[in-house]
C-alpha cells in the first residue's frame, strides 16, 4: 500500500490509500486535534504500507548560511532571514515548482508544526518520504501514466487536497519503483522525493557546500 497525506491547517488532513495496483482502495480525514494518534492508528491499520507526506520533515535548527543564486553558490547576507532547507533549493534551482522555504520551528505556519507532527508520529512506525506534489504535477504533466484509479467518495471536504494526497502516494509508488529520484539532504535536514529522474540535473546544486 501507498499512502498520501496533504498537510493542513483549518480544515482536517485528508490521506489516500492506494493499492499497488495504484488503485483508491480507502481514504479519510486526520482529525488536527488528534493527528498523532490518528496517524498512528493509520500505520496500524496498514503495518505494510509506505507513506508520503506533503510537508517539511524538520524545521530550520538555525538559519541557513548558503544560498543558490546565478548557479552558484554563495553566502548568506545579513539581509537574508536564512529560510530553507537543501531539498527545497534544488527543486527552485530546477524550476520543478516554488517551494514554501522552511523556517525555524517558532516561525512556522501552523500547517508545517502539523506536518513536523505527522512524520515524528511516523518515526520507527513506518517508511516515511516526504513528498511535494506541485513538483510531481511538474514531472508527470506529459504522462500518460501512471494510471490511478479513484472514486470520489471522500472528496467533498477539499476536492483538491485530497487529490494532492492522491498524488503524494502515487509519488511514493512510482519513486519506491526506481522511476523517481530524492533530492536534497546535504544539510542533514531531510530529502523531497520526486516520482521521476532530474532532467538536466543541475550537479553543483545537489551538493551542499560545506560538506
Amino acid at each position: 500500500m501507498y499512502i498520501g497525506i496533504d498537510v493542513q491547517a483549518a480544515r482536517p488532513c485528508p490521506y489516500a490509500v492506494l493499492s499497488e495496483e495504484l488503485k483508491l482502495v480507502d481514504s479519510g480525514w486526520l482529525p488536527l486535534d488528534s493527528l498523532r494518534a490518528s496517524l498512528q492508528g493509520l500505520i496500524a491499520a496498514h503495518p505494510n504500507a509506505r507513506f508520503g507526506i506533503d510537508a517539511p520533515r524538520q524545521p530550520l535548527p538555525s538559519p541557513r548560511e548558503w544560498y543558490w543564486r546565478r548557479d552558484r553558490w554563495r553566502r548568506r547576507t545579513p539581509k537574508e532571514r536564512g529560510h530553507g532547507r537543501h531539498c527545497e533549493i534544488v527543486i527552485k534551482a530546477h524550476t520543478i515548482a516554488n517551494p514554501q522555504w522552511t523556517p525555524l520551528r517558532a516561525d512556522a505556519p501552523e500547517w508545517m508544526r502539523n506536518g513536523f507532527t505527522l512524520f515524528e508520529a511516523a518515526e520507527g512506525r513506518a517508511p516515511c518520504h516526504e513528498v511535494f506534489p506541485s513538483a510531481s504535477y511538474t514531472h508527470l504533466e506529459r504522462e500518460h501514466a501512471p494510471i490511478v484509479s479513484l472514486d470520489f467518495s471522500g472528496f467533498r471536504p477539499g476536492p483538491k487536497d485530497m487529490l494532492d494526497a492522491v498524488v503524494a502516494a502515487v509519488t511514493v509508488a512510482e519513486f519506491e519503483a526506481g522511476r523517481g529520484t530524492e533530492v536534497g539532504g546535504g544539510d542533514g535536514l531531510g530529502t523531497i522525493v520526486l516520482p521521476r529522474q532530474l532532467p538536466e540535473a543541475k550537479e553543483k546544486v545537489l551538493s551542499w557546500p560545506d560538506r
